[in-house]
């Protein structure tokens, strides 16, 4: 179980996920930067630092706080989807899949892990297995949401008319 964050932790938490609203991660990381040492590997933590470094597109740091997410929340698909999604920002696609992969078994349900697998995949010109992915995240996802994602997603551009 997770612990609660209690003030200030939680006021400096809530004030960075304001400064990442307003479009200012510079200011959200100094709220960050401002919670106690013994605070900062906390997952909400960790989740408000991966957008601040995502918004910034410092994507290294997102996948070593992804790598993060994993450990300290290992019941969280977050972390898995953030880390994968930060080594393919990398142009580390193939890292990114490989990654990825085991959390199907981890989160069978959770349609985005399936979702950015078939990007991989398509990415990786594996189309037939990618439109496999695609179609499992329909599947366990609302299928119109997910389609209508997928046609905007120019990750997935070549299955736009398998779709």
């Amino acid at each position: 179980m997770t612990m609660k964050l209690e003030p200030p932790e939680i006021h400096h938490l809530n004030a960075a996920q304001g400064w990442l609203e307003l479009g200012n991660p510079a200011e959200a990381a100094a709220e960050l930067d401002r919670i106690a040492p013994t605070i900062q590997r906390h997952p909400e933590v960790l989740e408000t630092r991966w957008q601040v470094y995502a918004k910034s597109q410092k994507w290294q740091q997102c996948v070593e706080v992804g790598s993060q997410l994993v450990e300290s929340a290992p019941k969280s698909s977050s972390g898995w989807i953030h880390r994968s999604y930060a080594l393919h920002e990398l142009q580390r696609t193939r890292e990114a899949f490989d990654a990825l992969l085991p959390a199907t078994a981890k989160f069978p349900a959770n349609w985005l892990v399936q979702y950015n697998l078939a990007c991989y995949c398509c990415r990786m010109k594996d189309f037939n297995r990618a439109m496999t992915f695609f179609e499992k995240a329909c599947a366990l996802g609302d299928a119109r949401e997910v389609k209508a994602m997928g046609l905007k997603d120019t990750d997935l551009r070549e299955l736009w008319e398998r779709m």
